[in-house]
Formats: structure tokens, sequence, C-alpha cells
């Protein structure tokens, strides 16, 4: 017969024996949840995301065939040196910021887009710049309108954002502290160009016939043209620390007069970001833009109805402008690298870097 000792020691055995087996498992199962650990977050955390970058050069009547080939070969060209000087920036380490600002430079730079050199004129011949970015993490933004002698739009707008209080500055204001920031500026006869010029002058044409059909009336001649309603340019980009980036630069519309500015420069119309939603750079009819907040509308979607980021700008784009009367387009990304692209016009002027990180170019709706 067994003593109450020697059962509370073989008890004690048992126990041990099962305490050392546990112990004997667990470090590998721990090695093992530890080996996948780093794969899981690599590929599915917005901590660690694969870095993306989009550009757009303007959305409107673009039909197949509008363009000769060699310009059409021209608008290539420079959409996918804009496109690859900006994500080539990112796969160097740099911000989004950097990013979105050297595309847009080059577009800016370039007669082919309405934006810094390729400005559009105003009614009484000037031409009239205006520019934003904003980063996701912060919601920082910078906007400038109505400059005249900046050469390049979106850099001041940056500046505005991290050197100065405020969000937006306008006219000689806004042209005093980019001197006060060393930013280049150029005269006005800088932007200048002939198939801008001559845009003006068959829309002054237009609309004097209308007038005089029509005493005392004002034409809406200046969007009747379709090479008056694109060539807004604009970037969006997911950085490699997870942050996401927007930026959106024009020459606003052929024939404004009174001050007129539209939806690039105001934030939440035609650019916006936020880490915890998506980036949007828009393109378009600014009124319109204006009044739906369109930037921020597809952000809203995205964050509160956790739509993906297409539907969310197709449901903005493609319903709600189209049912309001206005035409445009938007380019936009999310936390996670996922991209949309949505225009309710017969073009746009687009490149974006694919998942194997090659440049895609495209112009016209299919």
């Amino acid at each position: 017969m067994r003593t109450i000792s020697s059962v509370k020691y073989e008890t004690f055995r048992f126990v041990a024996a099962a305490l050392v087996f546990v112990l004997a498992l667990f470090p590998v199962g721990l090695t093992a949840q530890k080996a996948a650990m780093p794969e899981l977050k690599q590929n599915q955390s917005p901590q660690n995301p694969r870095i993306g970058f989009m550009i757009h050069g303007g959305a409107g009547v673009i039909r197949k065939g509008s363009l000769t080939p060699e310009r059409e070969r021209e608008y290539k060209a420079k959409l996918e040196e804009a496109v690859m000087a900006g994500y080539k920036a990112l796969q160097a380490g740099r911000s989004g910021l950097d990013a979105v600002e050297a595309a847009i430079r080059i577009m800016e730079d370039s007669p082919l887009f309405n934006a810094g050199k390729g400005a559009v004129f105003t009614n009484d011949g000037k031409n009239e710049l205006d520019a934003s970015i904003m980063e996701g993490k912060t919601m920082k933004a910078g906007a400038v309108a109505g400059l005249r002698k900046v050469k390049n739009p979106i850099t001041l707008a940056r500046a505005v954002m991290e050197k100065s209080p405020h969000v937006m500055m306008i006219g000689d204001g806004a042209e005093k502290f980019a001197a006060e920031q060393k930013l280049e500026l150029v005269d006005e006869k800088y932007f200048w160009t002939e198939s801008r010029w001559n845009s003006l002058q068959r829309v002054l044409k237009e609309e004097k016939e209308k007038a005089e059909q029509k005493p005392g009336t004002v034409s809406e001649s200046a969007r009747s043209l379709p090479e008056n309603r694109f060539g807004t340019v604009g970037a969006v980009a997911l950085d490699k620390d997870g942050n996401l980036t927007a930026g959106t630069s024009t020459g606003g519309m052929t024939n404004k007069r009174w001050g007129r500015v539209g939806d690039v420069p105001i934030i939440g119309a035609g650019t916006y970001a936020n880490n915890n939603s998506c980036a949007v750079s828009a393109t378009g009819w600014g009124e319109f833009f204006i009044r739906l907040t369109v930037a921020r509308d597809i952000c809203a979607l995205v964050e509160y109805r956790a739509l993906p980021v297409q539907n969310a700008a197709d449901l903005v784009i493609k319903k709600r402008l189209q049912e309001m009367g206005g035409d445009g387009g938007v380019i936009v990304m999310d936390k996670l690298g996922n991209m949309g692209i949505s225009f309710n016009s017969e073009g746009m002027y687009r490149a974006y870097i694919d998942k194997d990180g090659k440049p895609v170019v495209e112009i016209y709706a299919d």
C-alpha cells in the first residue's frame, strides 16, 4: 500500500514531466510564430507598404486621332519622364513631398500642359497660375493662386506649407513671399506660348460673335472649346514611411476673368491627402469640383465607408459630378498603395508605376 508521501511524490513527478514537455514545445511554436510574423507584416501592414506613384496631365475631350502621332509621342514621353522622376525619388528613400514636387516641376516646365510654362491666358492676355500640395501624416498643406512670375508654383505651395504659418497665399503677396524664399521668378513673357495665345484669340472671337447676337450678355465660351478644359497636372505618392502626398498645379481656364480661381488651390476640392484614407489630385471643370469638394469626398468614402479607392472615385466622378453637369477626373492612392483612376471625359493624360515597377502611360478612355 502506497503512503501519502509516495502519492504526493508521483503526482509531483507527473506535473513536472508535463511542465517540461510543454516548455520543450513552447520555443518551437514561438520560433515558428516569429518566423511567420515579419512576412505577414511586410506584405499587409500599412507601416511598411510598397511605394507607389501616379501622375496626371489633365482630362478633357481627347479623342483618338485628335493628336498627331508626333504630338502623342511628345505627351507620352513627357509623362513617362515625370512619373519616373517621382518614382526614382521614392526609390532613393526620399519623401512623397519630394517625389510629387519633382514630377510636377517637370510638367510645369513643359509647354504641353496647362501649368507653369504652358499656362493658358486670361481674358486680358495674362497668365495666372495656381497650385497646392498636401501631405497625409500631419495633414499640413500649402496653396497659392493668381501667380504671374513664379516659375514653379508647386515649389512655392510647398514653401507656404513648410515655411509659413499659413495654408494659402495669393497674388502679389505670394510672389513677395517667393522672393523672400529665394525661389525662381521669371518675366511674365516666359509663360507666353503661341498655341495658348491662339486658343485665347479663338475664344475671344467666338465671344464677340455671341455678344453681337445677344447684346449685354457674358459668354461662357471659355469652356466651350475642348482645349480649354484640360491640362492641369498633378501627382500622388506613397513613400517608404507609409505617408501619402498629393499635389496639383494649373494655369486655370482660358479667358478667365475677374480674378477667377478654380479648385486646384482649394484643399479638399482639387487636392487632398490623409494617411487614414487616401491622396487625391483632380483635374477638370473647377467650379464643380469646388461645390462637391471632390477630393475630400472621395477620401471620406474610403475612410468612413471603407470603399476601395476605385469605387469611391467612380462614385464621385461618374455619378455625382456627372449628374451635376461637370466633367474631369482624378488619380487616387490609398495607404496600402492601391490605385484608382476615374474620369468622365473622353480622355485623360495619366501615368503610373505598376506592381512590377514599370511605367504605364495612357491618354484615351479605352
